[in-house]
Parts: structure tokens; sequence; C-alpha cells
């Protein structure tokens, strides 16, 4: 089945664009000396410039010899209005109008660095993909979660063990994160659908952020995954994605029926093998994994956690990778830095994948993970024209990605919305909004 396309404002009119080495997303070969044509929101034509089809003599051309063009990235989870790291004093200060402006302002730097896609895994709600649809605001077309699910204790019960709530948002959410029992499952998942979630979140273990409990203990139970699934399939089939950080709880997750587990840090033998059956997904979220905050700016828990924690993903993670479990792209945004998605392309590199099986995991694997493939993923004639340009060799230098100054151009739907070489006729909309 395919899923609820969020679509961004298009693009109009014909664009040639020539003289690029074009990597499409497939895993195929590059192609030197490509063209690519765009036609409205659209690719008419992508290919070695020497097998083209005629041209539209009106259509603008726009040369960019040097540069690689790549498929427009996913970021498959990510938290827009959160960060961890913020003063919460501060955070308790805010009026909501700058906790809104400020996720806008996440939203839109997070597809300058070239995320044309993302899913939120619990934060925004559908007002976002809503905004960025009508072209309100600029940012990745929107997949969400609306909230996370865990038991009393578990990963998103956001209260300190005196009761104080201490919620990234401020306050309480405003749809309750707390399952307990078959109806508080059945309730909940109905609620997020009526509020628009394209994904359902579940905590089948504790986690690393939380204060009241660890990666170790497990959340929602493998019987109420697969209620949870079951609920869905009544609906628009959305898939369900796992937190799930130790070994039982990730194995809980994926006997359940989930499309995906988020982050699998400790995930063992047994685990891999149900992952390689059932064709479930791995989002290994490494750039938070892998880094290790600053502890004057994180509480006690959180540093110790982090530091043993990145140790054990960095070796199970690589395990999975090795075995060929299929990756899809997600750096969990929001507990680390936002901005700087595509450092993950690099640490997936480091853990073993090939530079070309990293931008594969960040293109045509999570656009099928999101069951978007028909319209994302890879550049071909038909599909949506998200694209990426940049100078760097990302086959030579796949970590260079991470930093969003090397990414020169982002054409979201057939609109330029990052053009920081003026390559372009009439700039890009980011250039024209400051």
């Amino acid at each position: 089945m395919t899923a609820r396309l969020p679509l961004t404002p298009a693009g109009t009119g014909s664009t040639r664009i020539i003289g690029a080495r074009l990597i499409d997303g497939s895993g195929a070969e590059p192609v030197p000396n490509a063209e690519i044509r765009i036609e409205g929101d659209r690719i008419a034509w992508a290919g070695a410039a020497d097998l083209a089809p005629a041209a539209d003599p009106d259509a603008v051309v726009v040369d960019v010899e040097g540069a690689t063009i790549l498929p427009g990235f996913f970021d498959t989870h990510v938290h827009l209005g959160m960060s961890i790291e913020d003063n919460p004093q501060r955070l308790a200060a805010q009026f909501p109008s700058e906790t809104v402006l400020n996720a806008a302002a996440t939203v839109r730097r997070t597809l300058m660095a070239g995320v044309t896609t993302a899913r939120d895994l619990a934060g925004l709600d559908a007002g976002f993909r809503t905004a960025i649809a009508n072209g309100t605001i600029l940012g990745p077309r929107l997949h969400l979660a609306i909230m996370a699910l865990s038991p009393t204790g578990g990963h998103t019960d956001f209260h300190l063990p005196n009761g104080t709530s201490v919620y990234p948002g401020g306050g309480e959410p405003e749809i309750d994160s707390i399952v307990d029992t078959d109806d508080d499952v059945r309730r909940t998942v109905r609620r997020l659908v009526r509020s628009g979630a394209d994904v359902i979140k579940v905590c089948t273990t504790g986690g690393v952020s939380s204060p009241a409990d660890t990666p170790h203990d497990l959340g929602v139970p493998e019987r109420h995954v697969r209620l949870i699934v079951e609920e869905t399939a009544r609906r628009q089939s959305q898939p369900v994605a796992a937190h799930a950080q130790g070994a039982e709880g990730i194995k809980e997750a994926i006997r359940g029926g989930v499309a995906s587990v988020e982050h699998g840090y400790e995930i063992d033998q047994e685990g891999i093998d149900l992952m390689l059956e059932r064709g479930t997904y791995l989002v290994p979220t490494l750039s938070s994994a892998l880094r290790v905050p600053d502890p004057a700016v994180v509480p006690d828990y959180l540093y110790a956690k982090k530091v043993r924690w990145s140790a054990i993903a960095r070796e199970h993670v690589a395990k999975a990778i090795e075995a060929g479990v299929k990756v899809a792209l997600g750096t969990d945004s929001g507990v680390c830095p936002h901005g700087q998605n595509l450092i993950e392309l690099g640490h997936m590199v480091d853990l073993g994948l090939s530079p070309m099986g990293a931008i594969q995991a960040g293109t045509i694997n999570a656009a099928r993970l999101l069951r978007l493939d028909e319209h994302l993923g890879t550049i071909e004639a038909g599909k949506l024209a998200d694209l990426v340009i940049t100078k760097t060799d990302p086959l030579r230098d796949i970590h260079a990605l991470g930093d969003p100054d090397t990414i020169d151009a982002v054409i979201q739907g057939g609109r330029v919305v990052k053009d920081d070489d003026g390559r372009f006729p009439g700039g890009a909309v980011s250039a024209r909004l400051g």
C-alpha cells in the first residue's frame, strides 16, 4: 500500500540540468556528464546526456559541471520540535509562539542540509505537515508519529519519581503517551490516527535519554505490538516503528510485526536473523548513538548511559550491517544536533556500509520504509524532482556531506529551495526568504 504523500509547492516550467555526475539512488554506477530534465514537479528524463531525447527549446538550461546530483535525502527518525540539550528553564519561559517558530526554523535548517523528506517520530503535530505542504514554511515533506507510546514508567513517561513532568515541550502532551491495557492501546492508536499519524511509534524498551528506565527495561510488550499492527490494518495500514535498544525488546518488536527497529543498539544474532527473515528495517540513529554529549549540559544519568551505550551500539550495529540487515537513514536529531543530518552517512560507512550503500539507506531504502518509493528515492522519469547538488564526491568522501555548507543546491518537487552558487535563474526560495 502506498502511503500518504504530503506534497510541497511545486516548481513550474521546464528545466534541463546538465554537466553533472548522476548518482541516482538505485545503486547503479554513477553516470558522468548526465542530464536531468524537470517538468513541473516531476522528473521527465534522467541519464547520460548523449542518450537524451530531443529537448524542449524553451527549457531553462542550468549547467552544473563538476557537481554531483543525488536524490533528495530522507531522515526517517527526527524530533524537530525538541532539543534534549536545551536549558529546561529557558524552555519553560518560552511563549507557545516561540516554541512553534523555533521548530519552524529547525524544519527549514533540516531541508537546507539536503533532507527533502523526514519522519518525525514524536513531537510535531499535523499543522507543521500542512504548513509545509501549503508553502507557509520551508521544510521537508513530513511523515508524523505525533506521539510515541510506552507503559507507565517507560521511555515516554515524562515524569520524575516525585511526579514532576519533564515533557520536552513543557506541560503535558496533547495525547497521553501511556498505554498499559489493551483498551489503552486501541484508544490511543485511534486517537493518533484521528490526529493524522502516518506511523505509530511504540517503545518496546526503555532508553538512554529517559530518567526512569534503561535500554534493558522492557516496554510495550509483544502482544500489544501485535494489537497495534492489527488496529492500524483497519485504518490506512500505518507502519509501526519501535524504539528498541536492548536485545530482548528488539526481538519482541520484530516478532510483534513492526516495520522498523529504531536504534537497535544491542541487537544480537537472533534478532539479526529475525530481521533478515521478516524484512524488518533497522534505523540505527548513529548520529545520536555515537555522540557523547558535554557532561556540563546534560544530567549525570544521561551522560553515564550515553558513554556505555555508545560502545554497545558501535559493536552490535556493525554486526547487523555486516549480516545484510536492511538499513534506512535516521539520526534522532533533537537528541543530537539539528541541521547536520547527513553526518549519519559517514557513521554508517564507518560501521561497514559502502558509500553507495549509505546513499541508498538515505534514499531508496528510506523511501521504501515510508512506502513512498513510487514517488521518491531515486532519480528517474516519473518521480518527484527532489534533488541534491554538491561539488563534493560522496563516493570518495562521504563524511563531507555531513557539513550542510557542502550542499550547494536543493530542489524539492521541482522547486529550487537552496541555491548557494546562484546557478538557477531567479534565485532560490531560501535566498528570497533570507
